[in-house]
């Protein structure tokens, strides 16, 4: 058990705050361990107390080079022992995605804050739930690391919900996926965003990879550039200038208008045919049951992946390089598929490097 915690607990990698101060200005105030200037920079962009518009986002995540960003900003209260500051903004970065673990451990660290006015207190329970995975008190609420399973942030996005927006088209999305393509999505609000974003990944649930997920973009040359180096990702954006960045992506969509388009050079491993029709209609019916709760949607969608991948399979052999699978492609020619099966069970092999070199 004390490993488990142990393991558990070493996930997190700093903390940090962010004032606004009376004159308006903001400011990187505190942090602990240390930071780098790039990540410091890029979480000053993050935090909404940066935002021209004004608008307070309580709570936003995203990751940068598999470094998680966590960040939740409050209005101070008159009541408040911090007399020269109007809003300020608590940073936690990780090493593992549970957006909902993270808010509850800020929300936490907020109200210290407010109440003690010093980044001590917070600091004492930031150590608190590094080595031990727990921070008890009485006025702010107690946190425990362990009751926030990986396993329930992975299922807190709603399947259903995407369905319901985009009906038959969730197979692109779902196909893109399999294949590791590249997908941005647009919205204005980030809220919208990264619900949409976080629930994507559930769609490949077999493979169980959060890490695909970059939940709030901005069109900055260093972030740019950090998702580029990814070979398929999900990608969230409040700046409908990305719609034309078309290297940024294989798939676009676009949420504010329900519309999702197929970049032109993704267009031939997306062809769609008879399978994927199949899978959309699995889908569309699986989602409008009123009887079925998201995680028995997700449970649907997994059962086909996975005979789509038993398909594969019986055309596939085992190479002499270390006895990993690979692709038949005469095997496959034989079985006669319709092209646009064929050329999507191609692209898959491909996608899971199952092609012989």
């Amino acid at each position: 058990m004390a490993a488990d915690e142990a393991a558990d607990t070493q996930l997190m990698l700093g903390v940090g705050l962010i004032e606004k101060d009376t004159n308006g200005e903001v400011l990187w105030v505190w942090c602990y361990p240390s930071t780098t200037a790039t990540l410091r920079n890029l979480l000053l962009r993050k935090c909404c107390l940066t935002d021209e518009n004004k608008l307070l986002h309580p709570f936003v995540f995203g990751q940068y080079r598999r470094t998680w960003f966590y960040i939740t900003t409050v209005e101070v209260p008159d009541s408040s022992v911090l007399k020269k500051v109007t809003h300020f903004s608590i940073v936690l970065t990780a090493k593992d995605f549970n957006p909902e673990k993270y808010a509850a451990f800020t929300r936490i660290l907020c109200r210290m804050y407010l109440k003690h006015g010093s980044p001590v207190k917070m600091m004492e329970s930031y150590i608190a739930v590094l080595t031990k995975g727990i921070c008890q008190s009485e006025e702010n609420g107690s946190f425990l690391s362990k009751d926030f399973d990986v396993r329930k942030a992975y299922l807190a996005g709603s399947v259903k919900d995407i369905v319901s927006q985009f009906g038959m088209e969730t197979v692109i999305l779902h196909t893109a996926l399999m294949l590791k393509k590249r997908i941005v999505v647009y919205h204005p609000k980030i809220e919208a965003v990264q619900e949409f974003t976080r629930t994507l990944p559930a769609l490949v649930w077999h493979r169980q990879d959060w890490t695909i997920l970059h939940s709030y973009v901005h069109l900055s040359v260093d972030e740019l550039e950090a998702l580029q180096m990814c070979p398929g990702y999900v990608a969230g954006f409040v700046d409908l200038e990305v719609s034309n960045r078309s290297d940024l992506y294989d798939v676009f969509v676009n949420l504010a208008d329900t519309e999702i388009t197929i970049a032109p050079l993704a267009k031939e491993a997306m062809t769609m045919g008879k399978l994927h029709k199949e899978i959309g209609q699995l889908i569309v019916q699986s989602a409008e049951d009123p009887e079925k709760s998201d995680s028995q949607v997700i449970q649907d969608i997994s059962v086909k992946t996975k005979e789509i991948f038993t398909n594969l399979a019986s055309f596939s052999e085992v190479s002499g390089d270390g006895g990993k699978l690979v692709l038949n492609f005469e095997a496959l020619k034989q079985r006669r598929f319709p092209p646009a099966t064929e050329n999507f069970l191609y692209h898959l092999a491909a996608a899971e490097q199952m092609l012989k070199i």
